[in-house]
């Protein structure tokens, strides 16, 4: 959950500019964190407490919880870099909170309640009193990647048609399993509990930049959406950046894994956008299509069948995955992310949503919270 300042729609002119102008597929990324009593391990709201501490320092935030900090990287030539600075941070935020709190990531904290305190910014003030009470249940945490698309028709096309791999990436990334003290019986409990505020899932297709622009100016005329910022579907162009923001993921446990889809989701939009340039025509699934393997990744996660929008051809999520793997090696070689790109095929075997269920077979979901503090700084072999 995230919300900008006040500001004017950008017009369809800027929009092309922004991707006209993008640094060719520079990547970036956003990781929304939990912030943890260090007895009980549940969510605590001291965020505002760790960032009044930390300065200046740019990498990071405050968010909408008051228990969850953000780090934010800086747009990297590889995915590989951007996650060394992920680690940095890492590091240096365990280090400023001394123990004082605790710090973790999942898609949502497996103990305490379900709703909590937020930060009252100026920001902010518009979401909470628009969303009041449902607000106080976005206790939930995001790993957003971010990926610059230069030229504004190749990145129209790229958005339009990666939409159908959204449920993938959800599956891969499924890293929330329990909510409230038990299992919630899903891979990830996260997206249900998005979807209690507007503009949520799978977001609409694209026409034109123009229909962009119109959609965004119409939203602040009306006051529904009222800037940017607030457009949250899972995916959505970055009209300041000329990026596309995939919002889909769960917040990972281990740096390892965060840069696993962070190299995924590089080498997918390079693939793509390879192939719009070849002339190869990219589809445009139905979104209903798309939200039915929404559903069986926020199900089953990595576990469950998907089918293909387009050709209508189902099989086994993994078998889907190990597929798309194997056609982004080449590319995630030349981009210097095929170490992480081979770690993403381990979490086909166990990614956070199998993990969480092993630490709770040992410990309960208590377990769970004790296996999340305990992997925060698990070494990255990158």
């Amino acid at each position: 959950m995230s919300a900008t300042t006040p500001e004017q729609p950008p017009s369809a002119e800027a929009l092309h500019a922004a991707f006209d102008n993008a640094t060719a597929f520079t990547v970036g990324i956003e990781e929304e964190l939990l912030v943890l009593d260090p007895d009980t391990l549940e969510p605590v709201p001291r965020a505002p407490e760790l960032i009044d501490g930390l300065g200046k320092d740019g990498r990071f935030k405050l968010e909408l919880p008051a228990a969850q900090i953000e780090i934010v990287t800086a747009p990297a030539a590889t995915a590989a870099d951007a996650a060394a600075a992920l680690m940095a941070a890492r590091r240096d935020l365990a280090e400023h909170a001394g123990g004082r709190v605790r710090l973790a990531g999942a898609g949502v904290s497996p103990l305490g309640a379900g709703s909590g305190e937020l930060v009252t910014l100026p920001r902010y003030a518009r979401t909470i009193r628009d969303y009041t009470p449902i607000i106080s249940r976005q206790l939930v945490y995001a790993l957003q990647v971010h990926v610059a698309v230069p030229g504004s028709e190749r990145a129209l096309a790229v958005y339009n048609h990666v939409r159908s791999y959204l449920p993938w990436l959800a599956a891969l990334a499924a890293n929330g399993v329990f909510y409230e003290g038990r299992d919630a019986g899903l891979a990830s409990v996260r997206p249900m509990l998005a979807d209690l505020l507007p503009r949520q899932g799978v977001p609409p297709s694209l026409e034109s930049w123009e229909q962009y622009a119109e959609a965004l100016s119409w939203g602040a005329r009306t006051g529904t959406v009222a800037e940017p910022g607030t457009w949250w579907w899972e995916l959505r162009p970055h009209p300041a950046y000329g990026t596309l923001e995939f919002r889909v993921p769960d917040t990972q446990s281990t740096v390892a894994e965060a840069a696993a889809l962070a190299a995924l989701i590089q080498a997918l939009v390079v693939w793509l956008g390879r192939r719009h340039d070849a002339g190869e025509p990219l589809p445009v699934a139905p979104r209903w299509r798309i939200e039915e393997n929404r559903w069986s990744a926020c199900r089953y996660g990595v576990e469950g069948d998907l089918v293909d929008p387009h050709t209508g051809a189902r099989a086994t999520t993994r078998r889907w995955l190990e597929q798309l793997l194997e056609a982004l090696v080449p590319i995630a070689a030349e981009l210097g992310a095929d170490g992480a790109l081979e770690h993403a095929a381990t979490m086909l075997g166990a990614n956070g949503a199998i993990r969480q269920r092993q630490a709770a077979s040992r410990g309960g979901a208590r377990g769970v919270a004790v296996a999340l503090v305990e992997r925060f700084l698990e070494p990255w072999p990158g």
